[in-house]
């Protein structure tokens, strides 16, 4: 493949730019709208005419409403997403090795099966859902929820694994077993740290499904017990019953922003490894 030419490195930075400005304008835009007082959501100007922070002081520190539903929420967030993130590496990562190593009847069969269970419409099993987690007691509670996440976190995780570990090369496991390694060990210690990108990048993109769940969230839970961030935000109210609470939606949006942000700007060497890794055939 040959050098691109000075015109054709302008164009691609000319489309680089504005699809960068595409994705970062509603993030922009919703920063500012956080940082406008109550008088200011209507002034119809993209810039705030003088930077408030009331409305984060209204989530963090303020008595009584928004940080009352914000604060409890965050906890949930950050509770069931690293623990539904965790249970669904560990399944996906033994699931994924088998259907990578192993060969079986069936085994395209279950691949089918879990992404046909991805793209599965969520909102059509809420309702069953919601009726049998109240007869068993499961309603509003971290498993109530941490089960559903599993459903959506799982078979994207098996998917990405199952291609990583096609990559990784059969013989070093059997070395590990011919210097006496057991088949445990020779997973845990020569194929388990070589697929360590791979696992990472599934982590991450199972945490950020599970934190940006909203349906299963709001269906299935009634208290600040369990409810996560963004269905709290669906509880909001402005000081009155004519105002809305567009200034403190938005600085909750920004504030559970920032843990997605900052993890992609830490780890997106690791993120594009994995994922290119992944997916180039051997």
């Amino acid at each position: 493949m040959g050098r691109l030419t000075g015109r054709q490195k302008l164009g691609w930075a000319v489309i680089a730019v504005l699809v960068f400005v595409y994705a970062l304008f509603p993030v922009l835009s919703i920063f500012m709208t956080s940082l406008k007082s109550t008088s200011d959501i209507r002034s119809g100007t993209f810039l705030p005419p003088k930077v408030s922070w009331e409305n984060y002081q209204q989530i963090l520190t303020a008595e009584g409403g928004a940080r009352d539903l914000f604060l409890p929420a965050l906890r949930n967030s950050i509770g069931i997403s690293l623990i539904a993130t965790a249970i669904a590496v560990v399944l996906a990562t033994l699931a994924a090795y088998g259907i990578a190593r192993l060969d079986f009847r069936g085994k395209k069969l279950i691949l089918t099966t879990a992404l046909g269970v991805s793209i599965f419409p969520v909102i059509s099993i809420v309702t069953p859902l919601f009726n049998l987690w109240r007869n068993i007691g499961l309603y509003d509670t971290w498993p109530g929820l941490i089960i559903p996440y599993l459903s959506l976190t799982l078979p994207i995780s098996i998917w990405t694994l199952a291609a990583f570990f096609r990559q990784i090369p059969w013989e070093l496991e059997q070395a590990a077993q011919v210097d006496g390694a057991t088949p445990w060990q020779a997973f845990r210690k020569a194929i388990v740290p070589l697929a360590a990108p791979g696992v990472f990048t599934t982590a991450l993109i199972a945490f950020f499904i599970a934190w940006n769940d909203f349906v299963y969230g709001i269906s299935l839970t009634s208290t600040s017990a369990a409810r996560p961030v963004p269905a709290a935000l669906a509880f909001f109210t402005g000081a009155s019953y004519f105002e809305l609470p567009v200034g403190a939606i938005s600085a909750a949006s920004i504030i559970v922003t920032i843990p997605v942000v900052v993890l992609v700007v830490l780890f997106q060497r690791q993120i594009v490894s994995g994922l290119t890794q992944g997916a180039v055939k051997g």
